[in-house]
């Protein structure tokens, strides 16, 4: 028997038993389905993720004091008009406590940073509309304010225009001059919801210390990242008087490091997700076994005839897995497009990047084939072991 006469015969007979073949291929449809799902909106959720963290700052270090140290504004100013590093553009120092904010009658609770003028270049924030803080405001301790869209609607209203207006931030009032661009979350963190005032007006006025929460660095290269790391790093210990780096007193990472890390652990969920939702393609597998078994007891007798009239047991093998193939192949297919079309329904629901997962594609359509042949090879077997004389006699 032929190839072509093999596909015809199986396919003849999977459109006999249409119901059969639908529960059979249900399985198959079901697990490919939630296979590409679930890694398309993996994949599309660290994509989002990474294009947060780099809106918020490329060829940016961090460096942050560690928990029995701190960091100056000082160390900001030293950092800046030190010639020996050469990688580094702007310098930015920002300090960040959760303060009470009101406006007439309307009070809420938010974060409120202290920030130096570079701030908003080197965190990738623009101010949309107004002015931003000025070298002049933190020399003179001005008492300004830049606010995010979404705390700007929750003070003021929606619609309503800040600018000109006072706040009080811990009972001081402070003058709306800017409002920041709308970017989103990344995390827990928002620039949305941010409230921005000149460093000194905050560590002098507001709350009364005299550190910052972490110094910002944009570098001039990307490729001078690690470059720029030792050259600051080294820099900071010889302004402490350390000489051993190992004891040093203070952390510097870049947001490459963030994304890395970001990347490993949606990574990890994604597949711990796919394994979960790979469970049903196995159940699905074991159904077309089962299935095919009892097709195998009901074709006794066809299988006796074919037997009797000279057909090799490799043939009956061959019809067996054939009909196997297709079906998973079919269901592999349905499954394909149904995990398409639900993935691109959820990430735009999301508002999540558009991806469509070829790895997904490429791993479901490999495991449905696999399917076919490893749950399809036992029923081929037991029907092309069965002797001819006793399948003839079956009823």
């Amino acid at each position: 028997m032929t190839l072509p006469e093999l596909l015809k015969e199986s396919i003849t007979v999977l459109k006999t038993n249409k119901m059969r073949t639908g529960l059979s291929a249900l399985g198959i449809i079901i697990g490919i389905g939630s296979v590409i799902t679930l890694m398309t909106l993996g994949e599309a959720s660290q994509q989002q993720t990474i294009n947060r963290i780099t809106a918020l700052g490329s060829n940016m270090l961090t460096i942050r004091p560690g928990r029995d140290s701190t960091l100056t504004y000082e160390d900001t100013i030293a950092l800046t008009n030190e010639k020996r590093i050469t990688t580094v553009n702007m310098v930015a120092a920002e300090y960040t406590a959760n303060a009470q904010v009101a406006f007439e009658r309307n009070t809420i609770d938010s974060s409120v940073s202290g920030v130096t003028p570079d701030f908003f270049n080197v965190r990738n924030i623009n101010v949309e509309y107004g002015t931003p803080i000025s070298q002049s405001d933190i020399e003179l301790l001005n008492k300004i304010a830049v606010v995010g869209p979404g705390i700007a609607e929750e003070l003021f209203g929606t619609g309503a225009n800040p600018l000109g207006k006072s706040v009080k931030i811990n009972g001081h009032s402070f003058r709306v001059t800017g409002i920041t661009k709308e970017k989103g979350t990344t995390g827990r963190f928002s620039t949305d919801d941010g409230i921005y005032i000149p460093l000194t007006t905050a560590q002098r006025n507001i709350f009364g210390i005299k550190d910052v929460s972490a110094i910002y660095v944009n570098v001039s290269d990307e490729k001078d990242m690690d470059v720029a790391e030792n050259q600051i790093g080294y820099f900071l210990l010889e302004l402490r008087g350390i000489s051993d780096p190992s004891q040093a007193d203070f952390s510097i990472s870049s947001s490459s490091d963030l994304i890395e890390t970001v990347s490993d652990v949606t990574a990890t969920f994604t597949t711990l997700l796919t394994g979960i939702a790979a469970i049903s393609l196995v159940v699905g597998g074991i159904g077309i076994m089962n299935i095919m078994l009892v097709t195998v007891t009901e074709r006794t007798r066809e299988i006796g005839i074919r037997k009797a009239l000279g057909a090799k047991r490799k043939i009956i093998v061959a019809q067996f897995l054939t009909e196997a193939i297709i079906l998973t192949i079919i269901g592999g297919i349905i499954g394909v497009i149904m995990g398409i079309s639900i993935s691109a329904i959820v990430t735009n629901y999301m508002n999540l990047p558009s991806i469509i997962s070829i790895k997904s594609i490429g791993l479901a359509v490999a495991v449905s084939c696999a399917i076919g042949i490893i749950f399809g090879w036992y029923p081929a077997q037991k029907a092309s072991k069965l002797q001819p004389i006793e399948a003839l006699r079956y009823e």
